[in-house]
């Protein structure tokens, strides 16, 4: 599986974003999958995470009621809604996939893409 983020950019504190991550594999629509993010100096964060069917979802607590996390299988492609940004967004995000273990373990996830930058201006 191959994962491409795109998305990210800069905006300003209380501005929305929305991500997308799209995949090539025709068994993406049986993973999970996930976003992470990693802000400089920092470890990589659990951000959220949806079942392959999408029927399931998870968040960070930070995030949660702001971001919201979707799947378009027919399209290969999850996307996380970002709104209410704060200056503590800012991060890279990845977005990366999973057959099974913890949700929020990023060893648990074998595919990653490069990462697109969010940048929240305060």
């Amino acid at each position: 599986v191959q994962l491409v983020e795109s998305g990210g950019g800069l905006v300003q504190a209380g501005g929305s974003l929305r991500l997308s991550c799209a995949a090539s594999g025709r068994t993406f629509s049986t993973y999970r999958t996930g976003w992470f993010r990693q802000a400089p100096g920092k470890e990589r964060e659990f951000v959220a995470a949806i079942s392959w069917s999408g029927g399931n979802t998870w968040y960070l607590d930070s995030v949660k009621g702001r971001f919201t996390i979707s799947r378009d299988n027919a399209k290969n492609t999850v996307y996380l809604q970002m709104n209410s940004l704060k200056a503590e967004d800012t991060a890279v995000y990845y977005c990366a996939v999973s057959v099974a273990g913890p949700i929020g373990s990023a060893a648990q996830y074998g595919y990653w893409g490069q990462g697109t930058q969010v940048t929240v201006s305060s």
